[in-house]
């Protein structure tokens, strides 16, 4: 039976989190989709997001006033193959009436079942986004980087060198700096046992360059970029009658040098962007609802929102390869 639609259904604000709270279920969930692919809010659910070329955006024009009191103007076009569309993805978690009386004294139901939901439609969306921007298929040419050495190599690998190339390659590509280094907890771990960033960090007045005390901040500075983002949520390839069988959702051997965006204008070039349609109730993350449901003898709590990934200007971003070496486990 069709779940009811959400004219019949119940907002519940009271169940769901606010901005603060979803960033840091995200953060402690190691989600980083979001950050590189920030929300743009769409006025329709689809259509033409008008994408501007970059060699226009980036075009020098005649500053000059003219003689008969004119000042260049800017003319733009939009190429007019961009296309965006937006989905509702959504999940539902049943509260049973017997079992949310009989545990009344040890948890609320509806707030485990609401963070389920929520769980559900925060990790599909991390695994939409790694997907989008970790697609060797996508990122080719000079898009597509290599490492000098495995970055599993501690004393022979140079991550520093490596990211130089790479932040003046995507410069080349684009024309402008990446501002963000995106890099699964697997490989982080290794990154922050490396000789040369080891000696980097001393030189630059860390005391203590024990690997546990080593954070993503301090290896962005060494690596002179603005954020280094440390993904670290796993996905259960399995279904629910088999055995676990967890796998990263951001892969382990590839990290993205990329450019994101500050604003919503949709003339900034970044990446990628995340298109949010509000009009049906939608809201980033996931709106909030709950319906009676008498077939079951119980409520049932909806978390859902309308979103479409997309890719931007890909030529902000270099997609790197060649960091770990086969054979080698994490720690």
């Amino acid at each position: 039976m069709a779940s009811p639609s959400s004219s019949v259904a119940t907002l519940r604000p009271d169940l769901a989190r606010s901005l603060e709270q979803f960033d840091l279920a995200m953060d402690r969930q190691g989600f980083i989709g979001l950050q590189l692919c920030p929300v743009i809010e769409a006025q329709k659910a689809g259509g033409n997001w008008g994408k501007i070329p970059l060699e226009q955006l980036l075009q020098t024009r005649e500053t000059r006033r003219a003689p008969d009191g004119s000042y260049s103007r800017g003319k733009y076009t939009f190429d007019p193959n961009n296309v965006f569309v937006t989905t509702e993805h959504g999940a539902e978690e049943p509260v049973d009436d017997n079992e949310a009386t009989m545990y009344s004294s040890y948890f609320d139901q509806e707030l485990v079942c609401t963070e389920r939901a929520y769980d559900a439609v925060l990790r599909n969306q991390e695994i939409r986004i790694a997907g989008l921007l970790t697609d060797t298929g996508v990122f080719t040419g000079s898009q597509a980087v290599t490492a000098s050495t495995y970055w599993t190599d501690h004393d022979n690998s140079t991550p520093m060198d490596d990211v130089l190339a790479w932040k003046h390659q995507v410069w080349r590509n684009c024309g402008l700096w990446p501002t963000v280094l995106a890099i699964h907890k697997l490989l982080f771990d290794h990154l922050r046992r490396n000789s040369q960033m080891i000696e980097q960090l001393k030189f630059n007045g860390i005391q203590d360059v024990t690997p546990s005390k080593i954070n993503a901040a301090m290896i962005a500075q060494a690596l002179d970029v603005e954020q280094v983002l440390v993904a670290g949520s796993p996905k259960n390839l399995a279904n629910s009658a088999q055995t676990r069988s967890l796998a990263t959702i951001w892969p382990q051997d590839k990290v993205l040098l990329g450019r994101t965006s500050q604003t919503e204008d949709p003339r900034e070039p970044c990446v990628a962007r995340t298109f949010h349609w509000d009009e049906d109730g939608s809201t980033i993350g996931g709106t909030v609802e709950t319906y009676r449901e008498e077939k079951i003898r119980g409520d049932v709590v909806r978390v859902r929102h309308q979103v479409g990934e997309q890719l931007y200007y890909k030529e902000c971003a270099v997609l790197a390869t060649g960091l770990w070496q086969s054979g080698v486990e994490g720690f």
